[in-house]
Parts: C-alpha cells; sequence; structure tokens
C-alpha cells in the first residue's frame, strides 16, 4: 500500500508530527510518500492544486493522506481519491464559519474517513462519521533519563528548579502569560525554559531535565507534547483542554487545573515540584495503545476500509 501524506511544507522540511506519523506507518510495511505545500493562507494552498493532481497523476498512489484542513481543502479541489483527512485541533475550534467549510468540504468532496485526535474535537465538529485517533508516541525516542546528566547535555544549571514551556511563546492560543505568572506567584526562585525551534531527536534531553513540563494552551487536539512528556516520566501540569485529562487519568505527579486561574495552576506546579521523580506516565500511554506502532496499525485498518469502498 502507498500512501501520500499532503501537509505544511512552510519550514523547509516534513514536520516532526508528519515523520514520526510516516515513519511508523513505514514500520508495519506501508510505503509513505510526502507532498509538501509551502504557502500561507488558503490561497497559498490552492495554488497547489495542479501539481499535487499531477504528482498524483504520476505516481501510483492507494490513499492521499492530507493533514489539517488547508491540505484536505487543496487535494479536495485538485480532484485526487480517494481522501483521508486528519483534522489537528486548531482547524475544530476556529470560527462557526471555519467550521462549516470543513463540513461542507467533508460532504460534498466526498472525504473517505475523518480522523479527529480527541472526543472533544469530535464533539466540537459535528460530523458523526469521524473517528477519533490520537497522534503515538514514539517510546524509542521518548523515554525516561537521568535528570542530571540531560541538564549537563543541554547546559542547564544542576542545582535550579526549572518548568518547561513546551510552546511557541509568541502563540497566543499557548497563553505563556498565564504560565509566566504562575511560575512567579511560587514561594520558591524557579526558572520558566521556553521550548521552541528544538530539533526533534534533542526533545526528549528537555523533557527530561525538567522538572515539571507547563501547558497552558486554550485549546488543543491531542497535544504531543503531553503525551512526549509522559513517556518520559515528567511531572505535568496543564489547562484541561482537548483530551489532557483523560490522558493524564490516574497518573501520579501531573494534573489538571479547574480553572484557568494562575494561583490553582502555581499550586499545582508547587504539588509537581516536589513529586521528584519519574511518573508512571509511560505505562499509561503503553496502556491506552497510544505507541507509534499501535496507533499505525489502526490506520491501516482505516486505509484499508477506505479503499474497500
Amino acid at each position: 500500500m502507498k500512501v501520500l501524506f499532503v501537509g505544511s511544507g512552510n519550514h523547509g522540511k516534513i514536520s516532526p508530527i508528519l515523520k514520526s506519523q510516516g515513519d511508523s506507518l513505514a514500520s508495519v510495511g506501508v510505503e509513505v510518500e510526502y507532498f509538501l505545500i509551502k504557502g500561507k493562507g488558503l490561497k497559498g494552498y490552492l495554488e497547489h492544486t495542479s501539481p499535487l493532481k499531477k504528482y498524483v497523476k504520476e505516481n501510483r498512489i492507494d490513499v492521499i493522506h492530507a493533514h489539517y484542513s488547508l491540505s484536505a481543502f487543496a487535494v479536495s479541489l485538485a480532484g485526487v481519491k480517494p481522501i483521508v483527512v486528519s483534522l489537528m485541533g486548531s482547524d475544530v475550534k476556529a470560527t462557526r464559519l471555519y467550521k462549516l467549510v470543513i463540513r461542507f468540504f467533508a460532504r460534498f468532496f466526498h472525504w473517505k474517513a475523518i480522523i479527529v485526535k480527541s472526543q472533544d474535537m469530535y464533539d466540537v465538529l459535528q460530523i458523526k462519521r469521524a473517528v477519533i485517533v490520537p497522534n503515538g508516541v514514539d517510546l524509542d525516542l521518548f523515554k525516561p533519563m537521568d535528570k542530571t546528566i540531560c541538564r549537563q547535555r543541554l547546559g542547564w544549571d544542576v542545582e535550579n528548579k526549572s518548568v518547561l514551556f513546551p510552546a511557541n511563546p509568541s502563540r497566543p492560543e499557548k497563553d505563556f502569560a498565564l504560565a509566566k505568572k504562575s511560575v512567579d506567584l511560587l514561594d520558591r526562585e524557579v526558572k520558566i525554559l521556553v521550548f521552541e525551534h528544538v530539533e526533534h531527536q534533542k526533545t526528549p534531553l528537555f523533557f527530561n531535565a525538567a522538572d515539571v513540563v507547563l501547558l497552558t494552551s486554550k485549546w488543543e487536539g491531542s497535544p504531543n507534547v503531553i503525551k512526549e512528556a509522559m513517556a518520559c516520566g515528567c511531572p505535568i501540569v496543564s489547562t484541561d483542554i482537548g483530551d489532557v485529562r483523560e490522558r493524564m487519568a490516574g497518573v501520579e505527579g501531573c494534573f489538571v487545573a479547574t480553572t484557568r486561574e494562575p494561583e490553582e495552576l502555581s499550586g499545582l506546579l508547587q504539588r509537581a515540584i516536589a513529586f521528584e521523580g519519574k511518573t508512571n506516565g509511560r505505562d499509561k500511554i503503553i496502556a491506552d495503545g497510544l505507541d507509534n506502532r499501535q496507533v499505525a496499525k489502526r490506520l491501516v485498518e482505516i486505509y484499508e476500509r477506505v479503499l474497500k469502498k
């Protein structure tokens, strides 16, 4: 089976999310090719419809898997099929009009399968035939490591307490201001470190070096950073977004806030810092079937159903 992944190429390379999922599919025998779209906004994506149509015509492709809604719109208008679409979170959490556009394309351009990342996304999208398949985690890459060694490799102070903010602070939906307020309220000196533009292979060092991972997003689908941090056994504090509460349920040292108040988040940070050790988050990831290979097998089942139709 040959699957064509269609997604953004604006950073000059395949995104870690697409590459990780593509590699996991390759590990179970699927041939994956990539068509990257370099363009901004709807206009930039639609300019790729003709090159995409030509690529599919010249290459034997069994399934086109579009990642994010803009890629799905471009694939739809290119007239290539069968189409599988993965919606990632931000596209479903957009305006009501944008969600109506997604539903229009899903119906009239015959998207054969629609994948969302959490129950929350499913409820918001309101397309009954959508299926929930969170992204998996590469458990060979994301694993517990010695905190002191990781800090030394990164050049961090070995003694100071640190909170890792695993997102681009300039993105308003990540709400870095809330994270900073929460850390500033702690009754001890704690350094907040920002995680951005980091080579994917090095990200486990950051998770393992931090005392706590803090996510304060306003919305998410099924945030990869939470699952990756869990696989590393890191204590976590997060706002109640996406599937975070479900993922971290029963994991000691991981806490989900009930409000977006910095006082509550600060109190949870204090508890997470006091945990001082590895959590059982990795066991929870395995129990939930969210290692990369298990998720890849679920995707293959979806592709096979699409081809039978």
